[in-house]
């Protein structure tokens, strides 16, 4: 009996070490696995279009194609800039979610495009993921920092239903999925080394953004 009690506490506490050990490998090489997961995400954003639609590319949704990936790697890029390692695990988490909910939704739900490309349409993965960015920078870093992001989230959405991929429902729910998932990382940064600056002089106008260390 105290044989078998102490091989249950023996592998209880193996577990325990290994658990430990795993923990410390993801905090130690975020960058690397923030990375790996980012190279992920646009392998599966990439899939998105097939072949039969890339003729039919026009110039708002190149844009949008070139914000999808430049939003998130921008907002993943600020955090590790600033030292937020926090923020750039959250983030990362956050992002992995928001994929696998959208693409989960997507390989089940098979709805035709309006370009009839194919039946990839809802949800929206384009605006998941760039609202997924500009909500994790209005919850963790403030709503003025978020506003350019929300922008150019915006315009991505827009561009969607331009370049006839998706209807206003596919992007209203990708917007949802992307904003829904900071809602279960996402916690406040403390910004008292942050400040966002405005000037004007004469009819010109400054906007500046400092960080003290």
């Amino acid at each position: 009996m105290l044989i078998k009690e102490k091989l249950i506490t023996d592998s209880y506490l193996t577990i325990k070490f290994y658990k430990v050990i795993i923990f410390s490998i993801f905090k130690e090489n975020l960058k690397v696995f923030s990375i790996l997961i980012f190279f992920i995400f646009s392998l599966n954003t990439y899939a998105q279009d097939t072949s039969e639609t890339k003729p039919k590319v026009g110039t708002t949704q190149k844009i949008g194609d070139i914000i999808v990936f430049a939003l998130p790697l921008g907002t993943l890029a600020t955090s590790f800039i600033i030292d937020d390692k926090k923020g750039a695990w959250q983030f990362t988490k956050g992002l992995v979610v928001t994929e696998a909910v959208t693409f989960g939704l997507k390989y089940s739900i098979n709805k035709q495009r309006p370009d009839m490309s194919n039946d990839n349409s809802f949800p929206s993965g384009h605006t998941s993921t760039t609202f997924h960015s500009a909500g994790f920078i209005h919850r963790r870093y403030g709503f003025k920092y978020s506003i350019p992001a929300y922008l150019l989230a915006g315009f991505t959405a827009a561009s969607r239903i331009d370049s006839n991929k998706h209807d206003i429902l596919d992007v209203l729910a990708g917007a949802a999925i992307g904003l829904g998932s900071n809602l279960l990382f996402t916690t406040e940064y403390q910004q008292e080394h942050m400040s966002l600056n405005f000037n004007s002089n004469q009819g010109n106008y400054l906007l500046g953004f400092t960080y003290k260390f």
